[in-house]
Order: C-alpha cells, then structure tokens, then sequence
C-alpha cells in the first residue's frame, strides 16, 4: 500500500482524485489540502510515501511548498500535476528534487502507476509535459519569471523584494527587462502578459 497527501487548489479535480486513485490501485489518501500552506502542514503532519501536489496553487505555490517540505523532509518523495510545464520550472522542481511530473489531464489509472514507481525509488517525466518545457520559446530568465509571478499577486517592489530576498534595486531591474521582453508599459501589464503566455 502507497500512503498520499493530494494538494490541488481545484477542488473537483481533488476531490474526483482521492476517491478514483485508492479504486485504481493500492493508495490510501492520508489527507487532503487547498494551498501551498496546508500542503506543508499536512506533509510533515503525516509523512506520506508520495506527497502529490499541484504546481499552481494560491499563496504558497507548489515550488515553495516542495521547497519549506524539502527543509524537514529531504527525502520526500514527490509527484507535480502540472498543466504547464516551463522550462524554468521544470529545471527548478528537478533542483529541488522533485521525482515526477504527471499532466493534470492524465488519467487516474496512468497517476496511480506513476504513484507506484515513484514509491518503488523510480522517476518519471511525462513526455507531453517534457516536449512542452523543451519546446517552449520562453524569453525570460527564471528571476524574471519569479518577480512578475509576485507582482502578480498585487504585492508592491518593496514587499517583492522582501520576499525573494533581493534588493529593491535588483528587482526594479527584473521588472524593467521583463518589461521590455513582455514589450508592456507596467509591471502589471507585464504579467498578465506573461501568465496568457503560459510563462509563468
């Protein structure tokens, strides 16, 4: 038997997950969560065999919650549903070592035998979510992608600065080369340019 905690701010697709996965295979769902922030509790609350979480999430994302989970639990073991998978992100999530990435239009058959092999010390790629992070023409560098998707929750340069750990003056300077790549007038502009282009 696989022990899960499933993580998706999507509540359908959550919910159709922790009842199809224990009938496809031998899983029993420990927990559930919405956010980043309660998939870190109910990770090191109940130390799953796979902890399966969603990339984009509300708050803490998925990335940030590998990364604090990562801090206590070094050996977690991972599965990341993704719909986009950027290159960026994919080389981040592989820095953080995360294990496999499975499309979130997969079928449930398909993330129970991922599950599986995840468990057993095996890694995997989906290969439509690798084709789309290989081809993807991205222009921005990861620290660009990481201030716009901040400035995209509202938060001001100060506050951003003081979330990435950066000087104000750098992030100023991440802002105004995304600017120019999104060929956009303001910060805001810029990411909304980049989240319709699946670029963050």
């Amino acid at each position: 038997m696989t022990t899960i905690v499933l993580a998706d701010d999507e509540v359908l697709l959550r919910t159709a997950l922790a009842a199809l996965l224990p009938i496809e295979g031998d899983i029993t769902v420990l927990a559930e969560a919405s956010d980043g922030r309660s998939a870190v509790a109910a990770t090191l609350q109940h130390r799953p065999d796979v902890l399966v979480i969603d990339l984009e999430m509300p708050g803490v994302d998925g990335l940030g919650a590998v990364a604090e989970i990562r801090q206590t639990l070094p050996e977690q073991v991972i599965l990341m549903l993704t719909r986009h998978a950027r290159p960026g992100v994919l080389r981040k999530a592989l820095k953080l070592g995360v294990q496999g990435f499975v499309s979130k239009s997969a079928e449930p058959a398909h993330i129970t035998s991922v599950i599986a092999a995840l468990h057993t010390g095996r890694r995997w790629i989906d290969p439509d979510v690798s084709a789309r992070a290989v081809t993807e023409d991205n222009p921005l560098t990861d620290r660009e992608a990481d201030v716009l998707r901040v400035t995209g929750e509202g938060y001001s340069v100060t506050d951003i600065a003081a979330r990435l750990h950066l000087a104000p003056g750098t992030v100023r300077n991440y802002l105004s080369n995304a600017m120019r790549k999104t060929q956009t007038r303001t910060r805001h502009e810029a990411a909304r340019y980049a989240r319709e282009h699946d670029w963050l």
